[in-house]
């Protein structure tokens, strides 16, 4: 059984970090100068050890990275993480909320651009035709005023 001591204990070095959470040695860094990972002080040795909350952390910042949440989005999540209550439940619902309105807006404008697309590669006849309309498509002046 772990004890809060043990999560506490620097055991991991910089390159095991990372290659268990997936996150490169430069994001390590990179989010320990964003400040929602702690920086480690240097051992004698003059290499930073990470602790097993670190490696949680990390993992945390990593899966809401992965869906797509800013480095704002992660810190906010994490503030709420780490005051755990009725609250921060609540914040955070209500930040995912926000960012899943976001993603549907974008996958909205996705289905629009591949409509867009699939007409005009449906246009080029299998780039058989002589003149080709996708470039006279994209060409068109008359696009930059819809």
């Amino acid at each position: 059984m772990r004890t809060e001591a043990d999560e506490a204990t620097p055991v991991l070095p910089i390159g095991a970090l990372a290659k268990h959470t997936g996150v490169t040695v430069e994001g390590i860094r990179f989010y320990e100068k964003a400040g929602i990972l702690r920086a480690r002080a240097r051992t004698v040795g003059r290499h930073r050890l990470y602790s097993r909350a670190d490696l949680k952390r990390l993992k945390f910042i990593r899966r809401a990275r992965l869906l797509g949440f800013t480095l704002d989005e992660v810190r906010a999540l994490l503030r709420f993480a780490d005051n755990l209550g009725a609250r921060s439940c609540a914040d955070a619902h209500e930040l995912a909320m926000k960012h899943l309105a976001d993603v549907q807006a974008k996958l909205a404008d996705l289905n629009k651009m591949e409509q867009a697309l699939r007409s005009m590669v449906a246009r080029c006849a299998d780039g058989t035709l002589p003149a080709c309309p996708l470039i006279e498509t994209l060409s068109d002046s008359e696009l930059d005023s819809r």
